[in-house]
């Protein structure tokens, strides 16, 4: 294998690849980056069984010629330091030859190293994925979609299926839901239809998150492949493997309250602003908890945190609605603000149930989100 290519074309390249190799598997091959290239560019993979990514370099790109191809192969080199090599490299091309007992020299203006490599036949192949299930979304769409899901899976191993967030798919209707048992995110949109039936897939939170930070801003589309066991997500120029998680998610509908006896609709950014100030003293409490006190017949409510080491704070909140029973209700400053951050809403509506049920927050602007939190007992 002999070719050159362009630095910043490598090291993007490399750095997404890179997200998907993990220090720390048993297999050593999957310690390196599978370099592959051939008469269509050069292709640069990473895996660590559960996530692989595959990114593609072309020949040209909008007449530009992005790589000079002198011998077609393959290779697999040390994902730790051919990361880092690449990124102080000198010069904006990099020429990348296999020579023998492959000893492999990657050489760019006037620096030269020599890496011991890996046979690229013992890296694991690709998962073989159907085609006839593709659907798609814009880029843009599935990136806003992970953000308002993602923040709410569990952290914890004890029931690993909360670890990921539940994609449900009947024809082009789209619902993601992630929750913790403490609090519940869910976004619906509309996608492409890829065969008209229904798919019930859980993707671990990780692989979703590392997935919004390779792919840029665009609104070009994404194609989405299902399978039993693995999720494909395909642009041109990535392909984006992971497993799903085995096992039933939880049905999460039954838990949303149908009616109210207390609502509030409040300004989203006053509203956050409120509760990070309320969350001052009370971060030193361990689950972080804020109070909302809402008066029957009174336009504002009034957010107050108490640590008996620390003080105390109390704020109102103007309200442009502001209905029904009178309600003290405490919950997580984090819980809430982590939801608030990202509804793309400049209003939100608070709908509750009662001082120990979970109670829903929707944006006015845009009811395709809904977040539900469930309330802190405190004495």
């Amino acid at each position: 294998m002999h070719f050159s290519i362009q630095r910043d074309k490598l090291i993007e390249a490399v750095q997404d690849v890179l997200k998907a190799v993990s220090p720390r598997t048993t297999i050593p091959v999957l310690t390196g980056i599978k370099i592959t290239a051939t008469s269509e560019g050069v292709t640069f993979t990473g895996s660590d069984s559960d996530v692989t990514i595959e990114a593609t370099v072309p020949l040209e790109e909008e007449d530009e010629t992005l790589v000079e191809l002198v011998e077609a192969g393959s290779i697999v080199l040390q994902a730790r330091y051919f990361g880092e090599i690449v990124k102080k490299l000198p010069a904006s091309t990099v020429t990348i030859e296999v020579m023998t007992h492959l000893n492999t020299q990657i050489s760019s203006g006037n620096a030269k190293f020599n890496l011991n490599g890996m046979d690229a036949d013992e890296y694991p192949l690709l998962p073989a994925i159907e085609e006839d299930q593709v659907h798609r979304m814009p880029i843009d769409l599935l990136k806003t979609m992970i953000k308002q899901t993602a923040f709410s899976i569990s952290t914890s191993e004890s029931r690993p299926i909360l670890t990921g967030v539940n994609w449900a798919i009947d024809g082009n209707d789209l619902v993601c839901t992630a929750t913790d048992s403490h609090r519940l995110a869910l976004r619906q949109a509309k996608i492409d239809d890829g065969d008209g039936e229904r798919h019930n897939v859980v993707i671990p939170g990780k692989s979703l998150t590392e997935l919004s930070k390779i792919l840029g801003d665009t609104d070009r589309n994404i194609d989405i492949v299902m399978t039993e066991r693995q999720i494909l997500f395909r642009t041109p120029k990535l392909l984006f493997f992971s497993r799903l998680l085995e096992g039933n998610y939880p049905d999460t509908s039954k838990l949303i309250p149908e009616s109210n006896k207390t609502s509030i609709e409040v300004n989203t950014k006053e509203f956050l602003q409120a509760i990070d100030r309320a969350s001052l003293i009370a971060k030193e409490d361990r689950n972080n908890v804020v109070k909302l006190t809402i008066s029957e017949g009174e336009h504002e409510v009034k957010i107050s945190s108490n640590s008996p080491e620390i003080g105390k704070v109390i704020e109102t909140v103007s309200a442009q609605v502001c209905e029904g029973d009178t309600l003290t209700i405490s919950f997580s400053a984090k819980f809430m603000m982590d939801a608030l951050r990202v509804i793309n809403s400049a209003d939100i509506r608070i709908d509750f149930t009662g001082a120990m049920r979970p109670f829903v927050i929707r944006g006015i602007d845009d009811v395709r989100n809904l977040y539900m939190i469930v309330p802190v007992r405190t004495h």
